[in-house]
């Protein structure tokens, strides 16, 4: 028997009540308040009886769609919609950690990230312990009954380091920790997180989601799969509900940080949602072809990305991610010097950051997400002066190898 793809019934999502105009896409409720027929109604919604919207910083009706359409997809227990990916971050360790703890991680971070865990989380008590994700003996000699979770970029930015998620979360799992994952570089249309044994995943939408860098966002997706009674913050909740991180997130972290994404970003991501599966094929068989050629110029001192076959991490990413792993790319020059003449003489390729806009966009890491970083800092993290970061775009792959060539003097 036939079946409707997932992808399909995205797009025919109902809404929880019908729009009496008939509107096939979602109207943005751009309001702040909900009327109440009765004080007891409102009482009810108030409390957590009803699921009656009350303040749009709480719940809103367009980004509730928006996050049923991405709990379909991903078939997630909760999903959880912020206004950018720090957004999702902060939220979920604020949800996991307490005074004490200590978060199990690699320093190939992106910048913003590592800056959070090691400067914003430690002034609250919150150690960060560094390992090598990719050695599981390291990772469970780093773990104890205070690691509130271990965390990793599945294909980290712009190390491009891959670890083995299904061995990371069976050693978590064993040490009665969860594992949260950023698995920003690979969109959920096309990685199933659940299936590797991610608990947590947290997002920026900002990325592919948004289609051509339209507006920020972040999610935090809930799959569900975790016993939270592992959990000291969270195992006395773990009694009375189903996820006693959603409860703690949705009732109390997210209410208190008012970091909810605004009814605006929902209807325009929900509707990049809609052809996102169509935009990664492109972007990502673009990024594997110009991976390809860059390697061939003999200017070019390297090329880093997942899906050449002669990439450290080939085997591992084609388990996870299939030929389709992200389109970001890194390649080294001669130089920093070399490096910034040769973004200077881009003619189409757009130097900004951001990642999967339908513009190809390229950025120096170590002068800009990097730039107050120390040198050490940058050494430990595999910060290099020679590395270019490219985001492949929706371009032919003719026109932006061209630009790289006459950009190069080749």
């Amino acid at each position: 028997m036939n079946k409707i793809n997932h992808k399909d019934r995205l797009l025919n999502l109902s809404y929880p009540k019908p729009d009496p105009y008939g509107s096939l896409s979602m109207p943005v409720y751009h309001t702040l308040a909900y009327e109440f027929s009765t004080a007891e109604q409102m009482e009810n919604a108030f409390c957590g009886r009803t699921d009656e919207h009350t303040y749009s910083r709480v719940t809103n009706p367009t980004v509730q769609y928006y996050e049923e359409r991405v709990k379909l997809i991903t078939n997630a227990f909760g999903v959880t919609a912020l206004n950018s990916g720090m957004a999702a971050i902060s939220n979920t360790f604020l949800t996991l950690a307490w005074s004490g703890s200590n978060i199990v991680t690699s320093r190939h971070l992106f910048g913003n990230t590592y800056s959070f865990f090691v400067n914003t989380l430690k002034a609250f008590g919150v150690e960060t312990r560094f390992c090598d994700l990719t050695d599981p003996l390291d990772v469970a000699a780093n773990l104890d009954k205070n690691s509130c979770a271990v965390f990793v970029e599945v294909i980290s930015n712009p190390q491009m380091e891959v670890a083995d998620l299904k061995v990371l979360s069976s050693v978590a799992h064993e040490n009665n920790v969860p594992l949260v994952a950023d698995t920003t570089i690979v969109p959920f249309t096309y990685f199933k997180a659940k299936d590797f044994g991610i608990d947590i995943d947290v997002i920026s939408s900002t990325k592919y989601i948004s289609g051509g860098g339209t507006s920020l966002g972040g999610l935090i997706i809930d799959y569900g799969k975790f016993d939270w009674k592992h959990s000291p913050k969270l195992s006395t909740l773990s009694e009375i509900t189903e996820s006693a991180f959603y409860y703690k997130l949705r009732k109390e972290i997210h209410r208190n940080m008012g970091a909810y994404m605004t009814p605006e970003v929902a209807f325009i991501q929900s509707h990049g949602l809609e052809t996102l599966s169509v935009r990664y094929e492109k972007h990502s068989s673009s990024c594997l072809e110009l991976a390809k050629r860059l390697k061939a110029l003999p200017i070019v001192k390297s090329v880093n990305y997942t899906g050449l076959e002669d990439n450290v991490w080939h085997e591992v990413s084609k388990r996870q991610f299939g030929n389709c792993p992200g389109a970001m790319l890194t390649f080294d020059l001669e130089s920093k010097d070399v490096c910034f003449r040769f973004m200077n003489r881009l003619q189409i390729i757009h130097r900004a950051t951001n990642l999967f806009d339908n513009k190809s966009l390229i950025i120096h890491p170590a002068s800009t997400i990097y730039g107050t970083f120390t040198l050490e800092q940058r050494s430990e993290m595999g910060i290099k002066e020679t590395t270019l970061r490219l985001s492949v775009g929706l371009e032919s792959v003719d026109s932006l190898f061209y630009d790289i060539k006459q950009a190069l003097g080749v």
